[in-house]
């Protein structure tokens, strides 16, 4: 069914029992239908449409715990939301938002998505959400968080990429869950020269078969001068993590590394003016190790319930990540997205590259950049632990080092470089 076709189905009554609903994009109003569904509905979507406020009345909804309403010209995050009492969710991204009262927030919120808006200030009350898990705040006017979120014990992973954020609080470097964090393009990212590169005019390529599509761009096969590469292409707006121009800059700036996709050049001259990366290509089989985190799991991947993995495999994949991401620390960068979802491997050797810049970032110099990197280190230690829940006979020593990765006390947490020499200790 359409999207459509359930507008229609909801307001001839046919959706009795639903736990989700998806409204078709254009809705100027709530269709009051909806509270039809107040004993079951958990999930709603409202589309993108000309929405400006919400019911007054939502609070009915009593189990809803998701909510989507991104592209909708909303002013202020609705204060409605607050009387939803399960809701912990939320999705308003893109909207023109200017304004996140207080009494906006609901007391069970685990995951509020505010990309690309128009706010300058966050409520104190944020940082009073027991639950806050993920915050995503990229493509703002922020120039301070609330300190409040000092006390944000459970927040796991932030998005803060362009906004007007002069300084990172010191605080943040030490919320004791936080493993994944984004920050490029305000004036607290360090200022760093252009990466030289090759230029690859688009005349010289062959574009074969699109090989996948992510939030800043298009992935395809390609050919430059008889050599087969992949190109990605990027589409040029904000994404979650920030914009695709810092994402390029980036993987330029990464350098070359047999755990990494390596950036090969810089595309020239597209029709359209796009910009674009040659890539190196990895092998067909080569495969992405897990999904991305569901409305479920909120920040954690989700892997094919069936992945079982040998210990020489899963040390070979960690160690290859883990040097890949010494090698990001090596070179001023954090990688800010230290995830399975942006590893590809080879499933018969355990064989491993980490991807997608997206969410990278600058490392100041001295303390303030090694405290960002032990964040990192977290992300490390939980990537290492989902690999040990698939691996039936793991090593004693892996999970020693998983348990000193994710320790509470980030100062107390090893380095990347120490933690890869330690797995090559183990492989061994």
């Amino acid at each position: 069914m359409d999207r459509t076709e359930t507008l229609a189905a909801l307001r001839r009554g046919d959706l009795a029992g639903a736990r989700e609903l998806r409204l078709p994009d254009g809705l100027t109003e709530v269709p009051r239908e909806i509270f039809a569904l107040a004993d079951t509905l958990e999930v709603l979507d409202l589309g993108r449409g000309s929405l400006t406020d919400l019911p007054a009345d939502l609070g009915r909804l009593r189990h809803l715990r998701v909510l989507f309403a991104s592209g909708n010209p909303f002013p202020r995050l609705p204060p409605v939301l607050g009387d939803c009492p399960t809701l912990s969710q939320l999705g308003f991204r893109g909207c023109g938002i200017e304004a996140v009262p207080a009494e906006s927030l609901p007391r069970d919120l685990r995951w509020l998505t505010l990309t690309d808006n128009r706010i300058e200030t966050l409520p104190a009350a944020l940082g009073e959400q027991p639950r806050l898990q993920k915050l995503m705040l990229a493509g703002n006017r922020i120039a301070a968080l609330p300190d409040s979120l000092s006390a944000a014990d459970n927040l796991e992973l932030i998005r803060l990429a362009c906004n007007r954020l002069e300084a990172l609080p010191s605080w943040l470097m030490r919320l004791p869950r936080l493993a994944w964090i984004a920050y490029a393009g305000n004036p607290a990212e360090p200022a760093t020269e252009p990466a030289p590169s090759v230029r690859v005019p688009w005349v010289e390529l062959v574009v074969g078969d699109l090989l996948g599509e992510g939030a800043s761009g298009r992935v395809h096969q390609a050919a430059w001068r008889g050599e087969a590469v992949a190109l990605k292409l990027f589409k040029g707006a904000m994404t979650s993590d920030g914009l695709p121009a810092r994402e390029m800059e980036a993987c330029l700036a990464a350098g070359t590394h047999p755990a990494l996709t390596g950036a090969l050049g810089r595309l020239d001259g597209h029709p359209d003016g796009a910009e674009g990366l040659l890539l190196r290509l990895l092998p067909p089989h080569w495969h992405v190790l897990a999904g991305s985190p569901s409305l479920a799991s909120c920040s954690r991947d989700v892997y094919d319930p069936d992945l079982r993995l040998d210990p020489e495999r899963t040390v070979r994949i960690a160690r290859s990540i883990a040097e890949a991401a010494a090698h990001l620390h090596g070179r001023g960068l954090i990688h800010g997205d230290l995830y399975a979802h942006n590893t590809l491997w080879d499933a018969d050797t355990g064989a491993a590259v980490l991807s997608d810049f997206g969410a990278a970032s600058a490392l100041p110099d001295g303390p303030a950049g090694a405290a960002l990197a032990r964040i990192e280190a977290r992300a490390m230690g939980i990537l290492l632990g989902e690999l040990l829940d698939r691996c039936p006979a793991p090593p004693e020593d892996l999970r020693a080092l998983e348990g000193a990765c994710t320790q509470l006390d980030p100062a107390g947490r090893p380095g990347l470089a120490e933690v890869a020499a330690a797995l090559g200790r183990i492989t061994a």
